[in-house]
């Protein structure tokens, strides 16, 4: 085996296919990237059996062939190669020979035949446009639980409803959905998607025109793939029930604060500064605007008031985590914020609040990104 390629597209696909890859894996066999060349090029892949990441890129190919090797230690070298073109050689005993100008590294190979076959997707599929999908990643996925005690919530739900797909999270103490269009023949599909593995698919895919979503595999082996151009990522599917979090989101939104976004998200990790940590911080609504209060130890108290519009209802206070509800400023992007109070029928029950973007203070509210979030009790 024997090929020249151009060193930056190279390295940026070596990049592309390690970034999936757990940086330690329990199977040695598992950390290499396969290269195969052919006549029309490079395939450069990676499969720890959870996920897979493949891509093609133009080469010179000398001699046909196949190799394995350390995807990491791959690049590392590739990324600090100087400005030149890069040749790799099989030589005779087997050892991976890299050259790139004066440059010259020795690489052992990895037995190619111990390699498991990377999953292929043959099942329906749908478009979205690639700008819209990592936004709505972005928005969606840092609020699925960090907890692997429950599998379920550590994914992000797409389901697929007519000509919309929905993007669901959620750690039982909130909930986001993103709402984007869909284009496809897969109709009312759902699929439970490894958060960490989704961002990884906006990060990469977000430059481009569309995205092309695959549902595929039997019940044992269901998988989601995501193509890009000459990218594609696939991801084997979460199994379980993920909770029926729709319900929780009101229908009547008559009681709520417009507050400007930026404003109120600067106040919130000032006065936060003073409180232990994961302890809730106080607001209250009303007509003159929301104030902020926080009690920390050694007698330090901070407060700060933020201009608010208060509509429908009487003056509110409440406590929220502090994180949570930066989390949710960041993922509205827009100038101003909606924050709904909902109603419980259980009047022991602390009502979640209704987060959602807002173009203006008089104008109506967006319905594309909701964020529900679940007040915590204020012990003073």
């Amino acid at each position: 085996m024997k090929f020249h390629v151009n060193r930056d597209v190279f390295s940026e696909a070596v990049s592309f296919v390690v970034k999936l890859l757990p940086q330690r894996n329990p199977q040695p066999i598992l950390a290499g990237v396969l290269i195969e060349a052919t006549e029309s090029g490079l395939s450069l892949s990676a499969f720890d059996y959870e996920a897979s990441a493949r891509t093609t890129i133009e080469a010179t190919v000398d001699e046909p062939g196949t190799i394995l090797v350390h995807g990491r230690l791959l690049s590392d070298i590739a990324s600090r190669l100087p400005n030149a073109p890069i040749q790799i050689a099989v030589e005779d005993d087997g050892t991976i020979v890299l050259t790139c100008g004066s440059a010259r590294f020795t690489l052992a190979a990895m037995p190619v035949a111990e390699y498991p076959a990377i999953p292929e997707v043959t099942g329906e599929s749908g478009l979205v446009p690639a700008d819209d999908f990592a936004t709505a990643i972005a928005q969606v996925g840092f609020a699925a639980s960090r907890d692997d005690v429950t599998p379920v919530l550590t994914g992000v739900l797409l389901e697929v409803s007519g000509t919309q797909l929905s993007l669901v999270a959620t750690d039982r103490y909130r909930v986001a959905v993103r709402d984007i269009a869909w284009d496809g023949q897969a109709a009312d599909t759902s699929a439970l998607v490894p958060a960490r593995t989704l961002q990884e698919v906006g990060k990469t895919f977000s430059h481009g025109d569309t995205i092309s979503v695959a549902f595929s595999g039997s019940s044992d082996r269901e998988i989601i793939a995501f193509t890009a151009g000459n990218k594609t990522v696939t991801s084997l599917l979460i199994k379980g029930n993920f909770p029926p979090v729709r319900r929780l989101f009101p229908e009547q939104t008559e009681h709520y604060a417009v507050v400007n976004t930026a404003d109120l998200m600067e106040a919130v990790r000032r006065v936060a500064l003073v409180l232990d940590r994961s302890a809730p911080l106080r607001f209250t609504f009303t007509a003159d605007g929301v104030t902020m209060d926080a009690s920390g130890n050694e007698q330090a108290r901070a407060s700060e008031t933020v201009d608010a519009t208060l509509t429908g209802g009487d003056d509110v206070t409440l406590g929220l985590n502090p994180q949570y509800l930066q989390d949710a400023l960041s993922a509205v992007r827009s100038e101003f914020t909606r924050i709904t109070f909902t109603s419980s029928d259980n009047a022991n029950k602390l009502s979640p609040v209704l987060i959602t973007a807002q173009t203006s203070v008089e104008g109506a509210g967006g319905d594309n990104f909701k964020y529900l979030l679940q007040p915590n009790l204020l012990l003073r």
